[in-house]
């Protein structure tokens, strides 16, 4: 195990068991195992410690292609997953549109305040003025008989075809640049044509989120899949480390959306 610890963050021990302890369910059990929703760079832990091992495999599925947040289905060879093996559904919010604006804030605050992990929920969809998440089977029933009032709008609950899902109005841009290192604050400068100086202001006054989670270090490391938002420029994903130029330097894909 501590092999495979020093690949990642001493932070991230407690998932890296869990991820652990659900392969080896299913060598014992030799049947499936579904998890909660899982964010970027937890689906990049669990496929680098699942990865294809032959007898057992992995698969994500959040909704639909471009879903960020996913569920996983860790299986033996003989399983063969379909969708609704993922047990996750679409639901879209129903409020009086002419009269109230909702962002995602407010609905994912609303959705938080019934008591249910943030796992249970996958992505928030925005679209013009149609809002619509997906979440997990098994607290469905609970959420649409619960959550009626988003702000001070009333609100109702309605279950929507899969395919019926809205693409999201944001868009991310990818851009492809260089960094001297991975720490949070150069990254962060990279993402968004800032100075150090200003980025590392932005975490120490705890203004930048890593993974959903607020880190007040600048010089945190960051890894490939990781998620970085910093408050009025937007959020970035970390997409891939492509390697190293002639003169050391990184070579690193980022999505920015803004």
């Amino acid at each position: 195990m501590s092999v495979i610890y020093q690949h990642f963050r001493p932070e991230e021990k407690e998932f890296i068991d869990q991820v652990t302890g659900w392969r080896q369910y299913v060598e014992d059990a030799y049947a499936d195992k579904l998890t909660d929703f899982l964010d970027p760079r937890q689906q990049f832990i669990l496929s680098s410690i699942i990865g294809d091992q032959g007898n057992i495999s992995c698969k994500f599925f959040g909704g639909t292609d471009r879903c960020e947040r996913k569920r996983a289905l860790i299986f033996p060879e003989y399983f063969q997953p379909e969708t609704d093996d993922f047990r996750l559904g679409l639901y879209e919010i129903h409020y009086p549109k002419k009269f109230i604006q909702l962002d995602h804030r407010m609905v994912l605050g609303s959705i938080m305040s019934l008591g249910l992990k943030r796992e249970k929920f996958g992505d928030i969809i925005i679209s013009g003025d149609r809002i619509q998440f997906f979440m997990a089977k098994e607290v469905a029933d609970f959420v649409t008989l619960e959550l009626n009032q988003i702000g001070k709008a009333k609100v109702s609950i309605n279950k929507q075809k899969i395919t019926e899902a809205v693409f999201s109005d944001e868009k991310l841009r990818e851009i492809e640049t260089t960094a001297s290192s991975l720490r949070l604050d150069v990254i962060l400068a990279a993402a968004y044509n800032i100075s150090r100086q200003k980025a590392q202001n932005l975490v120490q006054q705890g203004h930048v989120k890593v993974n959903w989670e607020i880190v007040e270090r600048p010089s945190f490391d960051c890894a490939e899949g990781d998620v970085l938002s910093a408050r009025g420029l937007g959020r970035c994903n970390l997409l891939e480390i492509q390697g190293k130029t002639k003169k050391d330097k990184l070579r690193i894909k980022l999505g920015i959306l803004k």
